[in-house]
């Protein structure tokens, strides 16, 4: 495979606008940690919202030009766009989208983040299975919840212009890289047994090929990989990253490991073994990671790990 050239950034900047956690009395403070202090005439207002999704404003700055893009969109139409208000982030900055999947905790708040960028045609990445449908979650023959549907016509309603490939994509001046397709290389990493989709009106298994993460290349310090669900398997995508960039080393490995309930906490150790080998300096599992996975993670990697919430910024320069 050939390389993909990747610039070097100065900082990475990651702002939480949604993540199923929230602690507001925290007061974690370091160089790297920012956590959300929702002030408004010195009185504190309202609080961040915690949902089952995720949403991030991620900023990469390179010989002072900062780039900004939005990754993923969150789960209610409301929730993270009222983190945007609550913190006084400006979604006006963003200059493009990634879109992790076409799941709808990562796509339920699009029309009002969008319509808060105050501007159209801005370019929405996204791998094109993103859009399949129906999709669901088989739990037996009577019984199967359907993910809501996410069409193109939607996309371009909410202003967006879309972008789809399978293949690692270059975005705003080669400072992040949409991963596309996720190959599965581990032999533990096998996928969610219980999605479904059809196709020709036949039923089979859905391998959420869409699922996608981001890469930045952080001066000196290596890879910074953020992902929505990383349901191709965490390490997958680790080691697909750094195949894809020549990068071997990595700073910050963030995101939804998916690793949550009965069905993925046989691989919690296994997953958390084969980050150690990966030694970023950060592990921040967000999202859908579920409890066991990350007070395992903190246990067998306590000065490496970051608990994150909605509302905190995370620089790493």
């Amino acid at each position: 495979m050939a390389e993909t050239a990747l610039k070097v950034v100065e900082k990475v900047e990651i702002l939480t606008l949604q993540d199923n956690y929230i602690e507001m009395t925290a007061m974690d403070n370091n160089a790297v940690v920012t956590r959300a202090m929702p002030l408004k005439d010195g009185e504190i207002k309202a609080s961040i919202l915690a949902e089952h999704g995720f949403s991030a404003l991620v900023k990469t700055t390179v010989d002072g030009k900062t780039h900004t893009l939005l990754f993923d969109f969150g789960f209610s139409e409301n929730g993270a766009a009222q983190n945007v208000t609550t913190l006084g982030a400006d979604l006006k900055e963003v200059e493009a989208v990634a879109l992790s999947h076409g799941h709808s905790d990562h796509t339920g708040g699009m029309a009002r983040m969008t319509a808060l960028m105050g501007k159209t045609n801005i370019p929405l990445v996204v791998h094109p299975a993103a859009f399949k449908s129906p999709r669901y979650v088989k739990f037996g023959e009577d019984f199967k919840i359907h993910f809501p549907k996410l069409t193109r016509d939607m996309v371009k309603l909410a202003g967006l212009s879309v972008i789809e490939t399978e293949k690692p994509y270059p975005m705003l001046d080669d400072t992040i890289l949409f991963l596309g397709e996720v190959p599965h290389a581990t032999d533990f990493e096998k996928g969610w047994p219980l999605p479904h989709c059809q196709k020709d009106g036949k039923e089979e298994w859905d391998p959420i090929e869409d699922d996608s993460s981001i890469v930045m290349n952080l001066k000196d310090k290596g890879l910074v990989i953020l992902s929505g669900c990383a349901h191709a398997g965490i390490v997958n995508t680790v080691s697909y990253a750094s195949k894809v960039t020549g990068v071997d080393k990595i700073h910050a490995v963030m995101g939804g490991f998916h690793l949550s309930g009965p069905l993925f906490e046989p691989i919690i150790d296994r997953t958390t073994q084969e980050l150690q080998k990966l030694n970023p300096a950060y592990v921040i599992p967000t999202h859908c990671t579920g409890r066991k996975a990350i007070m395992e993670m903190e246990k067998q990697m306590p000065q490496q790990f970051i608990l994150n919430m909605a509302g905190t910024k995370l620089t790493f320069a």
